[in-house]
């Protein structure tokens, strides 16, 4: 919710409360006159009531339980704590408010309750106290609440976006339709080798198909995605070190959401596809219990453009998925440095 419309909440209330407060004033002084009494000291009488009684103890223990209850203790779930913090809150506002009255007015004394004694003035700022930080607490959640529900519409419609755009990028057919026409030239070469690269293309679309409909799978099944899509790649080259690949892994699968590398493994493709040097691609990936750590460098033509419908994730759409997914939990650097494209990104629990 914007700042501007809780501030705007805030001043709807206290209208509404102050207009309470009015409307009563209005009546007691009139009751007060209509007995005999002066009408300068009725009026006077119940405006010290209304300032002290009921807006001083109601005014700081709304804001105590908007402010600090609320934040410190009711959103966390720390509900004895809250409970606690509200008691003293109570009695916080309501002696605050008593010394401010002894303060300004040392000689003046309330008829409450048939009473003037010290416990029914406190009483009763005791209860518009409680009152006033209930309804104080109750607006600051209603306010959290809407901004969550909004926070979290947005992040769906996000997502949803997010997730048609990488079924649509899931498998470049142009990528496909290489790999496959490769491996067709392939058959009258080599059958063995032709039939060797036909399974790890099934074994990709299998994944594709299968494993990313989980949450969460072991990095080494997203290694083992990008390994065999390298090995496809690099079908279209004679280069033997085309791409460098190299992993280092501790022994623990670190859990990880599905194809989280491969777009960019994939736009690394695209733009060194004419560079047919040795390491025109380097891919590290680190893994240990705590973190995975990729890294992903290439060439790049300065100057090139990609065709939109074949670019897959663009990176603005790479940042906003990673957000979503890990959010305060992953580091993303991407460089441009002369000629050469880096990608740096690292996922901690």
């Amino acid at each position: 919710m914007k700042k501007s419309v809780a501030i705007l909440l805030n001043l709807g209330y206290w209208v509404m409360y102050l207009f309470l407060l009015f409307v009563f004033f209005v009546l007691a002084v009139a009751s007060e006159i209509a007995t005999g009494m002066d009408f300068k000291g009725a009026l006077w009488n119940y405006f010290e009531f209304m300032i002290f009684l009921a807006v001083a103890p109601g005014l700081i223990a709304f804001y105590l339980g908007y402010i600090f209850l609320f934040n410190r203790f009711l959103i966390k779930r720390k509900i004895l704590k809250f409970f606690i913090g509200l008691i003293m809150s109570v009695v916080l506002s309501s002696t605050s408010a008593l010394f401010l009255m002894w303060v300004l007015y040392p000689t003046r004394s309330f008829d409450l309750f048939s009473t003037e004694s010290v416990m029914a003035q406190l009483i009763l700022m005791s209860f518009v106290a409680l009152i006033n930080l209930i309804i104080g607490v109750v607006l600051k959640g209603f306010i959290v609440s809407y901004g969550d529900i909004a926070i979290k519409e947005e992040l769906t419609r996000k997502n949803t976006d997010i997730e048609l755009s990488l079924v649509k990028s899931q498998l470049s057919p142009h990528f496909l339709f290489n790999t496959i026409n490769n491996i067709d030239i392939l058959i009258g070469i080599d059958a063995n080798r032709a039939s060797l690269y036909l399974n790890k293309l099934s074994d990709i679309m299998r994944f594709m198909l299968y494993e990313t409909k989980s949450d969460l799978i072991p990095v080494s099944k997203e290694i083992e995605y990008i390994t065999k899509y390298i090995e496809l790649q690099k079908i279209r080259t004679s280069v033997p070190n085309y791409v460098n690949f190299i992993v280092n892994n501790d022994g623990c699968d670190f859990m990880i959401t599905p194809m989280i590398f491969i777009p960019f493994v994939e736009n690394a493709f695209k733009h060194s596809e004419d560079r047919k040097e040795e390491n025109a691609i380097r891919i590290n990936i680190l893994t240990n219990q705590d973190f995975v750590l990729f890294e992903c460098s290439n060439f790049y033509r300065e100057n090139a453009k990609i065709a939109d419908s074949d670019s897959g994730l663009g990176n603005d759409l790479i940042k906003r998925r990673l957000q979503l997914l890990y959010p305060n939990h992953h580091e993303l650097e991407v460089q441009e440095e002369g000629e050469i494209f880096y990608v740096k990104l690292k996922i901690t629990k």
